[in-house]
């Protein structure tokens, strides 16, 4: 579900009507990567092409190419990113994409841990603090892409570990319509900011007890401020929001959420009245984990509008 926002609240500069996006129309005049445009890395002042090139940063060279930015960009962006979920080789060379991982992990730049998502053997991949400052150093003073690095809720990873195929997907749609991805926000961010703005007081107030200063009204008024549903006083967040503009410069966002099985009741219904655009993650649980395995009530199949596999 896309919403169409005011471009002001987006602090950024809109850009020239002559560019594109993907799908069809032209790349960004000096955009282009080794695999097209991606929006994570449109702000970032490193390597673009195919070949590595030498960066110097934090104290030390390291040697880069575009898709070794996208992929850290990529990591950064979701916090925790399956690796085959970045950049798929092809069948004739399956081990090119966990090579440059590897590369990236022996340069301090990612942290990788071998799980199982749903029905898939992969790796997990974050980025660590190296990493995070490194992109963080390159990105121009107008960039406001947050990076993440490390595990936030471990207990999550089965649930997290799918918003990036989830982005991917909605990304495509994007695009196809000759629109473009600008910047995503995941909901840890949305949620920083609504607190920030919950337990706002005046700068010489003394009378700080750690109880929220908002009213019902105020908090409504915030979330619809912030294209976000509200009941009762109560916000409702995405996983991940795209901010997209349109082709004709008009700017949107569309909010994502992925379902995994233990989606039920009143959580699942409240996801559900939100609007969100939904994935339904099949068997997300994660080889080895705790949990009350597979028995109980299925997954509403009406709670899901694309599968992930």
């Amino acid at each position: 579900m896309s919403r169409e926002i005011d471009p002001r609240a987006l602090e950024r500069e809109q850009a020239e009507p002559t560019r594109g996006g993907r799908g069809g129309a032209s790349p960004l005049d000096g955009e282009a990567t080794a695999t097209g445009l991606d929006p994570l890395t449109v702000e970032l002042d490193l390597p673009r092409g195919p070949s590595r090139e030498r960066v110097h940063a934090l104290g030390r060279d390291y040697w880069l190419s575009g898709r070794d930015v996208e992929t850290l960009a990529a990591v950064g962006a979701f916090r925790v990113v399956p690796s085959h979920t970045l950049h798929p080789a092809p069948a004739r060379t399956p081990s090119r994409p966990a090579r440059a991982i590897e590369r990236l992990r022996d340069d301090g730049l990612v942290q990788t841990t071998p799980y199982i998502v749903g029905r898939t053997r992969t790796t997990l991949v974050t980025l660590t603090d190296q990493g995070r400052a490194l992109l963080e150093r390159h990105q121009r003073p107008e960039g406001r892409q947050a990076y993440y690095a490390g595990i936030n809720k471990p207990r999550e990873l089965a649930h997290d570990a799918r918003v990036h195929e989830a982005y991917q997907k909605a990304a495509a749609r994007v695009t196809d319509r000759g629109a473009r991805v600008r910047r995503v926000v995941l909901e840890e961010e949305l949620k920083r900011d609504y607190q920030r703005f919950l337990h706002a007081r005046p700068r010489r107030s003394r009378d700080d007890d750690g109880r929220p200063t908002q009213d019902v009204e105020a908090i409504t008024a915030w979330a619809r401020e912030h294209q976000l549903p509200c009941e009762d006083g109560h916000v409702a967040f995405p996983d991940v929001r795209l901010e997209i503009e349109e082709h004709d410069g008009r700017w949107t966002v569309e909010d994502l959420e992925v379902m995994t099985p233990h989606y039920r009741g009143a959580h699942a219904a409240g996801k559900v009245r939100a609007g969100f655009t939904r994935f339904g993650a099949v068997g997300a649980r994660l080889g080895g984990s705790g949990g009350r395995g597979r028995g109980g009530r299925g997954r509403d199949p009406r709670l899901a509008e694309e599968m992930l596999s």
